[in-house]
């Protein structure tokens, strides 16, 4: 074997365990992050109640997501439409705005109606229930105070 030949066979070598080695980590941290059924959502909470009120909670969420389905189309469809505009060779600014506004009054709308769920099941339900969705803020909070705020470009 030439030198030549060794060398470019050791860098391939170092470049690929370097890529092997950030993969695990990257996983590593990924799955550390996860927690397993850990949410820090109102509705990831839901998870974490009794198994009838769970069933209740998911029912009036589910509810929710289905009489709340065309406003979801309506936003992910101008979603779609500021992608397109985005691509276009010159950047109708007025049509992208429109269609970003559209996109972020459909999630607020549906965020509304979901929120609105919960807090109906709240009034409803036991102490220790609400005990679980007061956790499951708690620990959103938690995690929102601990990532750090992205720098602007």
């Amino acid at each position: 074997m030439s030198t030549r030949w060794t060398r470019g066979l050791v860098i391939a070598s170092v470049v690929l365990n370097v890529f092997l080695a950030g993969a695990f980590v990257g996983g590593a941290v990924w799955l550390r992050n996860a927690k397993a059924g850990e949410g820090v959502s109102l509705e990831s909470a839901g998870r974490q109640l009794p198994n009838q009120d769970r069933k209740a909670f998911r029912q009036a969420l589910r509810q929710v997501r289905v009489e709340s389905r065309q406003i979801i189309l309506d936003g992910q469809q101008a979603r779609q439409e500021a992608a397109d505009l985005l691509q276009q060779p010159v950047v109708d600014k007025a049509a992208l705005s429109a269609a970003l506004e559209r996109a972020r009054n459909a999630d607020v709308t549906v965020r509304t109606r979901l929120e609105q769920a919960i807090a109906d099941f709240a009034a409803n339900t036991s102490p220790e229930n609400r005990s679980v969705l007061a956790q499951a803020l708690l620990r959103h909070m938690e995690r929102r105070a601990a990532v750090a705020p992205k720098k602007s470009p």
